[in-house]
């Protein structure tokens, strides 16, 4: 049983998970089991460069930030479970709790962050209720959007990223999933405002 789940491994789902991941010393979150599952084959970030983003260098490929961030992960915070090659199918809710079916396993959570591609070939079952036409893309382009309140679709189901209905920037999305993981860690603090920062000691 996981406490979160995030499904996607681009800008968002990363981002997410080093947020939820940097907490592990709060009280609050400490005990939390935390997973991401990294399908990343589909990602624009696959394809991307980036040479407007505060921080990476020009000529940054966004293949380098998938691998880069994995890495990340791994290294600062190895508590936060990486779920790698496979594609979730369907998600449903269970009473208290949400069951994750994939192309090999099923998983149990009590929060789901949906942070997988906007494209219109986004095909979790499940999710189907909650599918519009996306609000800052072209209509051309058949991108879509799940419909919700600041990231939260319904309780304990949240999106992030270009899927939550925000534009395809790197930057844009980051601060989503980012968003996403303080609202959790607040909801985790029993509803006081939460964030992770660390600090240069003097």
């Amino acid at each position: 049983m996981y406490d979160a789940l995030i499904i996607g491994g681009g800008a968002a789902g990363m981002s997410c998970a080093l947020v939820l991941g940097s907490a592990k010393n709060k009280p609050f979150a400490k005990n939390k089991h935390v997973g991401i599952i990294i399908h990343q084959k589909a990602s624009h970030l696959q394809t991307a460069l980036f040479n407007n983003v505060l921080g990476l260098p020009p000529n940054t490929t966004g293949a380098s930030v998938l691998e880069r961030g994995k890495q990340q992960l791994s290294e600062l915070y190895p508590h936060v479970t990486q779920i790698e090659y496979e594609k979730v199918l369907e998600i449903s809710r269970q009473k208290e709790r949400f069951l994750i079916k994939t192309n090999k396993n099923a998983y149990t959570t009590k929060l789901v962050v949906v942070a997988v591609g906007y494209t219109s070939l986004m095909r979790i079952k499940g999710l189907e209720q909650y599918v519009e036409p996306h609000p800052r893309a072209a209509i051309e382009k058949d991108r879509i959007w799940l419909k919700n309140n600041d990231h939260l679709i319904e309780e304990n189901l949240y999106v992030a990223g270009t899927l939550a209905g925000w534009r395809s920037q790197f930057s844009i999305a980051s601060g989503s999933g980012a968003h996403v993981a303080t609202d959790i860690l607040t909801l985790w603090n029993s509803g006081r405002h939460t964030k992770v920062h660390d600090k240069i000691e003097n």
